[in-house]
């Protein structure tokens, strides 16, 4: 089965009142969650950053209350969080859990 991607934006730093708005973000808390089921077992994997962002005045602004999680993501993506590349270290790292490339197996004169 494919991996199922979901990005979730958690929390929106503000400035209270910056250039006459009020509620400006200047930073995006995100993470970027995998979920794969193989074989009846679900891996599951996730990075969790933040990312600042600059209102320039040039742009229009959005009102708080107006915002959607795409819009935020959007942000994200523009300022500097590869997209392509996060999602890779999701499957990166549900593929480890399927097939590790270190084991620790039991010590062979223990019993098991």
């Amino acid at each position: 089965m494919a991996t199922v991607i979901t990005w979730v934006v958690s929390a929106l730093d503000c400035y209270p009142r910056s250039q006459g708005n009020s509620d400006v973000v200047i930073n995006v808390h995100w993470s970027c969650n995998g979920t794969q089921e193989q074989d009846g077992v679900v891996y599951n994997a996730s990075v969790y950053s933040t990312c600042a962002v600059a209102y320039s005045g040039s742009e229009p602004f959005v009102p708080y209350d107006q915002l959607t999680e795409q819009t935020v993501l959007d942000w994200v993506w523009a300022n500097g969080v590869d997209k392509v590349a996060t999602e890779a270290a999701v499957q990166a790292q549900i593929n480890n859990q399927i097939n590790p490339p270190v084991i620790t197996p039991p010590l062979p004169w223990s019993q098991a």
